[in-house]
C-alpha cells in the first residue's frame, strides 16, 4: 500500500510537534515527525529498540550520550539500544524527519531519571 502522511494515523506528542505512522508494525516501526522551531523531547533511551533518524528538512540537534550532534538535511543518525538521547529543533523553521525504529519503541522507552 502507498503511505502518505494523508493515509497514515495521526498523533500529536510534545509541544506542537506531530508525527504519522507509515509503518506501525511491533517488529518495524517508520515515523514521519514534524517539530514546531524551538521545540525538544525528553532525554530518554529504549532498552531494546535501535532507532535511525534522517532529516527531511531542516537541521537537528541531538544530544547522544551526553554528546550534541547536529544532523542536517538528507543526513542521519543511528542511536543504538541503552543509548541516552533527546532530538531538539533549535532552528526558526520547522524540522522534518524520519524514525525508523527496530523493533518498535511501544513499550520500550525509558524516561531518563535525574541523578541526585
Amino acid at each position: 500500500m502507498k503511505k502518505t502522511k494523508q493515509n497514515s494515523e495521526h498523533y500529536n506528542w510534545g509541544s506542537k510537534c506531530e508525527g504519522w505512522h507509515l509503518v506501525k508494525d511491533q517488529s518495524l516501526s517508520v515515523i514521519q515527525e514534524i517539530m514546531a522551531p524551538h521545540t525538544k523531547e525528553e532525554r530518554h533511551f529504549h532498552a531494546a529498540s535501535q532507532q535511525l533518524f534522517f532529516i527531511l528538512k531542516g537541521k537537528a540537534t541531538f544530544e547522544l550520550d551526553g554528546k550534541v550532534i547536529e544532523v542536517m538535511q538528507g543526513e542521519s543518525l543511528h542511536i543504538k539500544p541503552r543509548q541516552k538521547h533527546q532530538i531538539q529543533n533549535n532552528a526558526d523553521e520547522t524540522l522534518e524527519f524520519l524514525v525508523v525504529s527496530q523493533p518498535a519503541t511501544r513499550g520500550d522507552r525509558m524516561e531518563e531519571v535525574a541523578e541526585e
